[in-house]
């Protein structure tokens, strides 16, 4: 029924956000006419979260948000804010040639990615407080302590 997400992003500049994604991140993408480009976006995943106002993001995930950030700074792409710890995931922002920010992060979840082509989750183990959380709270749920 569903055979894809087909993401938007509104800017006063577009062009200069289709050579980024072009030339900087690489995304591969097809001519739809007159060189609006559509671009292949790496495999995605839909989270639903609650919240006082509706309102809509867009991140980029890596296996290695300090190492992908590296990388993108080499390029001359600037983080908007230091990477932080959230608990569920490393973060940080990126700074977009239009002016425009865009989420780069690292989940420390369980991911959908793969799901569709019968892949399992993937999911990063989880350090310090948050594991010794999970893991009493594992335990009580089987009847240990």
């Amino acid at each position: 029924m569903i055979s894809g997400i087909h993401t938007i992003i509104h800017s006063k500049q577009a062009e200069r956000l289709r050579e980024f994604f072009r030339d900087v991140l690489k995304l591969p993408s097809v001519d739809a006419g007159h060189g609006w480009l559509i671009f292949a976006a790496p495999p995605a995943e839909l989270a639903v979260h609650p919240a006082e106002d509706s309102y809509h993001e867009v991140y980029f995930m890596s296996d290695d948000v300090q190492a992908a950030a590296e990388e993108l700074k080499a390029k001359g792409v600037t983080l908007s804010v230091p990477i932080t710890d959230r608990g569920w995931g490393l973060v940080t922002r990126l700074k977009l040639p239009s002016g425009d920010e865009i989420g780069l992060y690292q989940p420390k979840h369980p991911t959908a990615i793969g799901l569709r082509g019968g892949g399992k989750t993937k999911s990063k183990p989880i350090k310090g407080k948050a594991a010794t959380k999970k893991a009493t709270s594992r335990r009580r749920s089987q009847g240990r302590r």
